[in-house]
């Protein structure tokens, strides 16, 4: 089983970094095939732990190796990514990481490279100095790729490192209590009694809780019951920011996979709201989490864009636009994203982002408020992409966003423990 799950290790990570699939869609379908809970959490571990450190476990492998693996050998030269991988930041004995990794070779085809890997690997064990990286590039010392740290390194010359530092890092475990069936406080007390430590880090938003540890969330307390769902604090401010009254007309655009429309529906049930999202596959998601919440909305599967394909002809008072994005923001969450996103994507996006905006500010009545929304934290699609708006928009201003007292706020990864998210508050003349 241990030689199995590190030949998926590297067969997932092969998949994500040559084929160019996301750890989303590869990861899950990998663990389906392990029976056990510990094995599922540690096959995460390490494909992401790979995708963190891939620049400097290449660079390790340039150092051991003349060449690097190539054609239908990459997914061995993944495994060696996978073994140093084990060897240096996970507390599994060396003798079991690296035999183990040496008898994945063999499930995947490498009988004739066990010796070269072995010998990499104990390479490796004896050898901690090819893990000092101060003098190599600025890619391999941050683990990013170079477009992205020279666009951080000028939106954020005092932060970017800290930035860097913060993607770096595992995501804490954040709740959202559903208020439509347990208070905050009964839910924290119910942790208590589980022996779950947790912490209610926002006074204006008591539904955010912070677990001390991450679990598996299906034994939590209320997990069957709709009591929480999970999604981080950042994500969390939108519905607060856009702060839905009963009975209003409600529109979340780019809704998939749900945890910001069920937010809104939790803090005003009677909302009329239109969940709308062009793929009708993540869609299903959001119908899901609202059966489990016990809410209700209309769900579209429709461009936003594509307004006659879903518009019924009724303007609404409130729309929340999280529009697609980069997502360098969620790099923690998600560290695959760094080397999926590719600087030639951003230029695409902000096009999108603006014709979204365009069109969605047609659609709200005057008086009424749109909540713009990233999970970027690049300046082209975020602050830049408000100050076209509003230069070509005469009856559009911006609000200050509820107990922050700011007209726009850029959250960067790890700031109050939350993921990189960007907001501002719009408002349409009457």
């Amino acid at each position: 089983m241990s030689a199995q799950l590190r030949a998926l290790a590297a067969e997932i990570c092969y998949q994500v970094i040559d084929q160019g699939k996301s750890l989303s869609e590869a990861l899950p379908k990998g663990q389906q095939k392990l029976p056990f809970a510990p094995d599922k959490a540690l096959l995460q571990e390490i494909c992401f732990g790979v995708m963190r450190q891939l620049p400097q476990l290449e660079t390790v492998c340039q150092q051991l190796m003349d060449k690097p693996l190539i054609k239908q050998l990459r997914p061995l030269q993944f495994l060696i990514y996978v073994g140093i991988y084990q060897l240096k930041f996970l507390r599994i004995p060396d003798h079991a990481a690296i035999s183990e990794t040496v008898e994945a070779a063999r499930l995947l085809k490498g009988q004739n490279l066990t010796k070269l890997i072995n010998a990499v690997l104990r390479n490796v064990q004896r050898k901690p100095e090819l893990f000092d990286f101060c003098q190599a590039s600025s890619a391999v010392q941050f683990n990013h790729p170079g477009w992205l740290i020279n666009e951080l390194q000028q939106a954020y010359p005092e932060q970017w490192q800290t930035i860097f530092t913060a993607n770096q890092q595992k995501a804490p475990l954040w709740l959202r209590v559903n208020q439509q069936q347990i208070s905050p406080d009964a839910y924290l007390k119910a942790l208590d009694e589980a022996g779950i430590a947790a912490s209610q880090p926002f006074a204006y938003l008591p539904v955010a809780i912070k677990l001390e540890q991450a679990c598996d969330i299906t034994t939590l307390p209320g997990y069957a019951e709709g009591w929480f769902s999970v999604q981080d604090a950042a994500a969390q401010h939108a519905a607060f920011f856009l702060a839905p009254q009963a009975s209003e007309r409600v529109l979340d655009a780019c809704s998939a996979p749900g945890g910001k429309t069920c937010h809104l529906l939790e803090l005003a049930p009677a909302l009329q709201l239109t969940a709308l999202d062009r793929d009708a596959t993540r869609l299903q998601r959001v119908t899901e989490n609202l059966e489990r919440l016990k809410l209700s909305a209309r769900v579209v599967a429709a461009d936003v864009l594509d307004t006659a394909s879903w518009w019924q002809g009724e303007l609404f008072d409130r729309i929340l636009l999280d529009v697609p994005c980069s997502a360098t923001g969620v790099i923690r969450r998600h560290p695959d994203i760094r080397w999926l996103r590719k600087k030639t994507d951003i230029a695409p996006l902000t096009v999108l982002q603006q014709q979204i905006l365009q069109c969605a500010w047609q659609l709200l009545k005057p008086g009424g408020t749109l909540l713009y929304a990233t999970c970027s934290v690049l300046p082209a699609e975020n602050s830049e992409q408000l100050q076209q708006f509003l230069a070509q928009q005469s009856d559009a201003s911006l609000l200050s966003l509820p107990e922050l007292g700011v007209n726009s706020w850029q959250i960067l990864p790890g700031e109050q423990d939350m993921d990189g998210f960007f907001y501002a508050l719009l408002h349409k003349a009457a």
